[in-house]
């Protein structure tokens, strides 16, 4: 039970990956930051894993130019939001917030995936426009894509979990916000395969997958090293309350060699 208690304790931190514990940030706190953003872009790519144009948006944050050299956190959409809208829900004023907050800085960059979960149907493999598409793009812009870490909301999330079983030691870590996962499914099946794999873990409250997210928590082979669960539902207002401590983390884990998590990371 130590692992429930330190979960439901509602913030994880990364002894030394600057991971801001903030104890009781709820839903409430959804202020979108009042700063600029960088670099920011919606494009169209054709897309071969797909095999249809797809929008891609890029995120910098303000004061590092085109991100050339930056590090890549890959955005994972839920059913509610594709990149079209990461501009005007603030993904890239939250990330240069972030870096005025100590962040170490990264950029955003996520394609469109759909609505079926990030899995292939048909000759249609969004999971592998992650894997193969996107890093190409981000190449193209002078990003590094030597340095990867995945975050995603809803079926987002559990799209980023299994990205991180398919193609083991491709991401850094997994930052996943309610994600859409259930008991016995393929995610809880394959949860092993996440054996050396950190993971930041995210869920409201009230949100009807929390007793699925809870199960998971416990299902991993070593507690999530970052999240919590506080007040807030299913939603945006939600996910965006939790943004901040997310982008900490994945910035912070994201400047170093991956670590081989433990028990002992675990604040508390």
């Amino acid at each position: 039970m130590r692992r429930r208690t330190l979960f439901n304790a509602a913030i994880f931190g990364v002894a030394g990956l600057g991971v801001a514990a903030v104890a009781g940030l709820s839903s409430a706190q959804t202020t979108e930051p009042e700063v600029a953003a960088g670099d920011e872009r919606v494009e169209r790519k054709e897309s071969p894993a797909r095999g249809r144009t797809v929008d891609f948006y890029t995120a910098v944050p303000a004061g590092h130019g085109d991100g050339k050299g930056l590090p890549v956190c890959l955005v994972m959409h839920g059913a509610s939001a594709r990149p079209k809208d990461f501009r005007s829900l603030g993904f890239g004023r939250a990330l240069t917030r972030a870096t005025h907050k100590g962040s170490p800085p990264f950029v955003l960059a996520g394609a469109d995936g759909g609505r079926r979960g990030w899995e292939p149907h048909d000759g249609d493999d969004p999971q592998r426009m992650v894997y193969e598409d996107i890093p190409n793009w981000c190449a193209e812009r002078g990003f590094d894509i030597s340095r990867l870490a995945v975050w995603g909301w809803s079926m987002g999330g559990a799209g980023g979990l299994r990205l991180a079983q398919t193609f083991r030691g491709f991401v850094k870590t997994v930052a996943a916000f309610s994600p859409a996962v259930s008991k016995g499914d393929d995610v809880f099946e394959r949860v092993d395969r996440l054996r050396a794999q950190p993971v930041g873990l995210w869920c409201g409250l009230d949100d009807p997958l929390l007793d699925d997210v809870q199960a998971l928590q416990m299902a991993l082979p070593l507690p999530p090293i970052a999240g919590g669960y506080t007040a807030g539902g299913h939603d945006m207002d939600y996910w965006k309350s939790v943004v901040p401590q997310a982008f900490q983390f994945v910035g912070g884990m994201l400047t170093r060699p991956k670590p081989n998590p433990t028990p002992s990371a675990t604040m508390g």
